[in-house]
């Protein structure tokens, strides 16, 4: 890709006369201009002769740069404080933040401006062929979604039991496995209970005689009744069905109160439970947790109350929000990630322990930053670049610093100031031209 840039650039910029020009004196004023040699397939060569290339055997290409010291001058900027935590906001003088009510902090030449490492200025020969495209320093909010991968669990908070509510024996078990997932209302036992065939058979003689004569002594005996066989597991239409058929069957059926997976199972045929005891453990799934990685680059953008949009493979089509409700506070220390959590209803039960989630977590910037497109960007991996236009024909690298990116937008710490044009289209061919010529410099500064 660089080779492809370097020969591109060099048919755009190819060889240009000297350019002279006549004062007012009528004197012809000669620009200076640095001349070099190289070649096009290998621009490590520069000589000051034309020749041939010692690798290659090419014929060089003649490189013309102008020189003018009057373009590395800068200007001074004026004083300026800005809120340390919000640094859009700034002022001519020191102050409070307005924002906040900390003391503002004077912005220093780093804030202000990179260090420049490069100057190219083109001619108008190269012009004409150089159409490059401008994005200016823009201030404004910014928000990010952080993609996530997480995974179900069950929820520690919701772990329930089957217990005896009433002395009996267990007559039928119709679930036999532990691991079985059993649905709020699904049957799960039948129980021999003297108490509880007795407080049926009150509750019935209560309810006939109510219906009969309409006695409120009656009436608080059927309600009574039915409260406390409804305490004992006994649902309406069993009720009901007791009512139709004017007795109470020998063996009673006990359905499950709560949806979860069993992972104890006490009951079997035969044996007697007291009140208390619990004929099944479960692992209650009507809600879930999802718990999530966020990278460490993102971990300070991740509040609690922050909603996440969740996909399972088990619901296609289907997104679920949740709210973030646990951030843990230790970072692990292998995978540098931080543990985030939520909190989901599973109504259908279709969720299960272990499976894999898709999460987006959407977060908005406090405050409003200064931000480039990322295109604008050559990032070395020791430091990132940027082209600035100075003029038509004059263009600057500087050293930024860089903070968050979302939507194809990089925050720019320091280096740039609101207002400044970046080159966006344009600038691998201005960074293969300064390449030619000596590469970039930091004067003095090193490398950032």
């Amino acid at each position: 890709m660089k080779i492809f840039s370097l020969i591109l650039l060099l048919l755009i910029f190819g060889c240009t006369k000297k350019v002279e020009k006549e004062d007012h004196s009528g004197h012809q004023e000669v620009k200076q201009e640095q001349v070099y040699y190289t070649c096009a397939m290998h621009p490590q060569i520069k000589s000051d002769k034309p020749g041939r290339c010692p690798i290659c055997e090419m014929i060089l290409t003649k490189i013309e740069i102008s020189k003018d010291d009057t373009e590395t001058s800068e200007h001074k900027m004026p004083e300026v404080w800005q809120c340390k935590d919000f640094p859009d906001v700034t002022s001519e003088t020191p102050m409070k933040c307005p924002m906040d009510g900390t003391p503002m902090i004077k912005r220093t030449s780093e804030m202000e401006a990179g260090k420049v490492i490069s100057k190219v200025k083109l001619r108008k020969a190269q012009l004409h062929h150089f159409k490059p495209d401008f994005f200016p320093v823009t201030n404004m909010k910014m928000s990010k979604n952080i993609r996530l991968l997480g995974a179900v669990f069950e929820s520690e908070e919701r772990e329930s039991k089957i217990p005896a509510r009433v002395p009996g024996r267990v007559e039928k078990v119709y679930v036999n496995v532990t691991g079985a997932y059993i649905k709020k209302g699904d049957p799960v036992l039948k129980i021999y209970s003297p108490q509880l065939i007795t407080g049926g058979e009150e509750y019935l003689l209560a309810r006939k005689s109510y219906n009969k004569t309409k006695n409120k002594a009656f009436k608080d005996l059927y309600k009574q009744g039915r409260e406390k066989l409804r305490l004992w597991g006994v649902k309406d239409f069993q009720l009901q069905n007791w009512y139709e058929k004017g007795k109470i069957p020998r063996s009673i059926t006990i359905y499950s109160p709560a949806t979860g997976i069993v992972k104890k199972k006490n009951a079997v045929v035969g044996k007697y439970f007291k009140e208390g005891q619990n004929f099944f453990e479960l692992s209650d799934l009507t809600t879930v947790w999802v718990e999530m990685d966020v990278y460490e680059q993102d971990s300070g953008l991740v509040k609690i109350g922050q909603e996440v949009d969740l996909k399972f493979s088990a619901l296609p089509g289907q997104v679920i929000k949740g709210k973030i409700d646990f951030i843990n506070p230790v970072l692990d220390p292998k995978s540098r990630t931080l543990k985030v959590r939520t909190t989901i209803e599973n109504l259908y039960g279709k969720l299960r322990p272990g499976m894999v989630a898709e999460a987006t977590l959407k977060t908005v910037l406090d405050g409003n930053r200064l931000v480039i497109p990322r295109t604008a960007i050559i990032d070395t991996g020791k430091r990132k670049v940027i082209w600035q236009k100075i003029s038509d024909t004059t263009y600057q690298a500087k050293t930024i610093h860089t903070g968050f990116e979302s939507e194809g937008y990089v925050e720019v710490v320091h280096g740039l100031k609101e207002g400044d044009f970046v080159v966006i289209e344009g600038n691998f061919l201005l960074d293969a031209q300064s390449q030619l010529f000596g590469g970039y410099e930091d004067f003095g500064h090193g490398n950032h």
